[in-house]
């Protein structure tokens, strides 16, 4: 069998890649209080007490965070089981990220834990108008 022979190594310029914008407080502070807004609607739909004896995860809380230019929208779920590793986690379902200009990329967490963005450059009013309309960014 003959040897594959192998590829020289070469150098390729890779230029850095630019900082992302850093978002403003008034930006941070509109964002937050439209999305608890949306928060206040979904909660009585979301969390419901659950039926004695159920085994399963549900919702105990709907709440939103930024981390850096990322604005989530979180859920806790509660874990009842008696084999649970622990009476609670939290996951984040939907994502807005800053990109400048009071614009937002939305993206929402898939099932094999990626995110998938979905829409870009759009308006804070645009990325909630989306959210409510599609299940993909709902818990």
């Amino acid at each position: 069998m003959a040897k594959r022979s192998k590829r020289p190594k070469r150098w390729i310029y890779s230029p850095p890649t630019p900082p992302k914008p850093k978002v403003p407080d008034d930006v941070k502070a509109e964002v937050t209080e439209k999305a608890e807004h949306l928060l206040e609607e979904w909660r009585p739909r979301y969390i419901q007490p659950p039926p004695p004896g159920y085994q399963f995860n549900y919702i105990v809380e709907l709440y939103s965070r930024w981390f850096r230019s990322y604005f989530y929208l979180c859920a806790k779920y509660a874990c009842p089981g008696p084999t649970a590793l622990a009476p609670f986690f939290e996951t984040r379902f939907t994502r807005l990220e800053y990109v400048g200009e009071k614009r937002f990329n939305l993206a929402f967490m898939r099932h094999t834990g990626q995110w998938v963005e979905t829409e870009r450059g759009l308006t804070i009013d645009q990325c909630l108008k989306s959210i409510r309309e599609d299940s993909f960014y709902q818990p």
